[in-house]
């Protein structure tokens, strides 16, 4: 297994690969890997000859506030277990590679560089809690994929509207890339792997597990036939703060994160809810 940190390094070696007609696949990542991680690559190894795992705090996709700087940097450890999983490059560029013209004033970039915004799916839910996050994350992942150029990427569905909004620009912008989407890996009380469940104390883990459960009671409501969407948003809400949580929002959306109505068939329920300081995300499909 290969450690690149250079764009040019990066290119010479995928120019090498494709050259010998090898599919690509590749899996971008913040570090501080879990089980979720190595199964995406996993995942990426069944589909393609070669496997590329990134490695980059992105600096764009963090608000004010938000745990940038704290959050965790584990390169080796995170390239043990790559190896392990049969990886076979990482490419984890420093901050001056992604971004040479960045100018960082704590959390916030102070310069004007080109984004990749991607109107209307990135300012609801996480987008609204979190203004400019999505054009942060769209803008790496579209830099990362032009330097890696990928037949395929993998992704998790936890992060479900992440989703959306990659497959939205890769489609927009007539990327060659097929996404391909990995079932949420969970603990096995139900709580979904996340590397920001770290900050979590043992008895915060077990308490997490409740989000899922919501979820999956709200889900057999809305099979059973309740579609007073609202109503059940509010009551799941209220459901989660009685047992310590501040949560942001519980949503009932259509697959593609419009407006649910009685005549979708493919639902999704997101959730956004904080257990002491930590923002956790969740969510589950619905098929009618």
């Amino acid at each position: 297994m290969q450690i690149i940190h250079t764009i040019s390094e990066l290119r010479q070696t995928v120019t090498s690969f494709r050259q010998a007609g090898k599919i690509i696949g590749f899996v971008p990542t913040m570090g501080n890997l879990h089980q979720g991680h190595l199964q995406l690559v996993e995942m990426a190894l069944s589909q393609a000859d070669i496997v590329i795992c990134s490695i980059f705090v992105n600096p764009l996709q963090f608000g004010e506030g938000e745990d940038f700087e704290q959050y965790p940097r584990t390169l080796q450890e995170d390239a043990d277990k790559l190896q392990q999983a049969g990886c076979d490059i990482i490419f984890a560029p420093a901050v001056a590679e992604m971004y040479p013209d960045l100018e960082l004033d704590g959390q916030a970039q102070s310069q004007v560089q080109s984004q990749v915004i991607v109107p209307g799916i990135s300012n609801i839910l996480e987008g609204a809690a979190r203004p400019g996050h999505f054009t942060g994350v769209a803008t790496v992942v579209a830099k990362l994929f032009n330097m890696v150029q990928p037949d395929k990427a993998v992704f998790g569905a936890k992060d479900y509207q992440q989703l959306q909004v990659i497959k939205q620009f890769v489609s927009d912008l007539c990327f060659p890339i097929e996404i391909i989407a990995h079932p949420i890996v969970r603990e096995s009380n139900g709580l979904a792997l996340s590397s920001r469940n770290g900050y979590l104390s043992e008895v915060q883990k077990q308490q997490a597990s409740a989000i899922y459960q919501t979820l999956q009671d709200l889900s057999k409501q809305i099979i059973a036939g309740a579609q007073n969407y609202e109503e059940l948003e509010q009551q799941a809400v209220a459901h989660l703060n009685a047992q310590g949580f501040v949560t942001d929002y519980i949503s009932i959306r259509a697959a593609d994160l419009s407006a649910a109505t009685a005549s979708h068939k493919h639902l999704v329920v997101l959730a956004a809810s904080y257990l002491g300081t930590t923002r956790l995300l969740d969510n589950i499909e619905i098929e009618l």
